[in-house]
């Protein structure tokens, strides 16, 4: 059964959906389709960096957890063309940038639980036709489900009347050490090339080879040491079966699968949370956001992976989130 968490805007309630398989637990608010707290049976420490209480998640932690969206990422100077239309959308990054949807994304709604049992979630959402100058009227739903062996699965799905942009994104941020730096963890990621970026975060042009760079994790390497550069970044997966992303830290591995065709890394910088799970306070990266999803400011390059969706199609996402333990902790 849903339990009760806290109040939303207007008195909404805000519940807490509990799944248990594998020997992992899971926590889900219906606020944003948080993934707010992840852990693996006898462990002292959370995976996923949340906060017990709502308040955190309307400020400091906005996004933390939350499924963003309806398009996820940055659209460079908050308008694009669809259909030979030219559409403005809320700029909410500092006025020249629109970042996850608008001022009021898909992170920053109460959503309505669909089916709930012990092991998996569905929760739903409706966006009107116009809402943060996106059209259409969408239908979006997130299930959350842990499989037997601990694995935790996530299924975006959204339907459009009419044609429009869709790149929704979990946008969790991780932690296997429960320490901040990020130094102590290993990361490959399955891509050979990236975006680069301008200093608005919004992607130059065509991909770049990561070899010779900052970003090259297609061998094991810390996430990040003294004085290198930021990661806030499109990671352009290569196609395979295998996992894009590996995790390790403290006798952990994390090993993300994902059907998307990139994946957003950003370490953390410049974030200070706060308090979190645990009696932790979060400072500058304290966690590692691995974003699932659709390339940044597609909607403005038509050589990008497109998220255009005619009307009545399904767009859907699949995603698998499996941490275990290597035996040397």
């Amino acid at each position: 059964m849903p339990i009760p968490f806290a109040q939303g805007p207007g008195g909404a309630p805000v519940d807490l959906l509990r799944l248990s398989n594998g020997g992992t637990t899971a926590q889900v608010l219906t606020w944003g389709a948080t993934l707010q707290d992840l852990r693996l049976d006898g462990l002292d420490r959370g995976l996923v960096l949340g906060a017990p209480g709502l308040t955190p998640y309307h400020g400091p932690m906005r996004y933390f957890g939350a499924v963003v969206g309806p398009v996820a990422n940055r659209i460079a100077g908050g308008t694009a063309m669809l259909d030979g239309r030219t559409y403005a959308f809320e700029r909410n990054e500092a006025g020249r940038t629109t970042l996850h949807g608008g001022h009021v994304g898909t992170d920053a709604r109460v959503w309505t639980v669909e089916a709930h049992d012990d092991t998996s979630c569905t929760l739903s959402l409706d966006l009107a036709d116009g809402e943060g100058g996106f059209p259409g009227n969408r239908r979006i739903t997130a299930q959350y489900r842990l499989d037997g062996d601990g694995a935790l699965v996530l299924t975006l799905t959204a339907r459009s009347d009419a044609p429009s942009w869709i790149n929704l994104a979990s946008h969790a941020y991780w932690s296997l050490t429960g320490r901040d730096g990020l130094d102590d963890h290993e990361m490959t990621i399955a891509a050979g090339q990236y975006l680069p970026v301008d200093d608005q975060l919004i992607p130059r042009g065509a991909p770049a080879p990561v070899a010779g760079t900052r970003f090259d994790f297609l061998a094991p390497r810390p996430v990040r040491r003294e004085g290198e550069a930021m990661i806030d970044h499109n990671f352009c997966l290569d196609p395979g079966d295998g996992p894009a992303l590996t995790l390790r830290g403290d006798g952990l591995r994390l090993e993300i699968t994902t059907d998307a065709p990139g994946l957003q890394i950003f370490d953390a910088t410049g974030l200070h949370p706060g308090p979190g799970h645990d009696g932790r306070t979060y400072g500058p990266h304290a966690g590692l956001a691995i974003e699932p999803q659709y390339w940044p400011d597609s909607p403005n390059h038509p050589d990008y992976p497109s998220i255009r969706v005619a009307a009545d199609e399904t767009w859907q996402q699949v995603s698998r989130f499996h941490v275990t333990r290597t035996g040397d902790m």
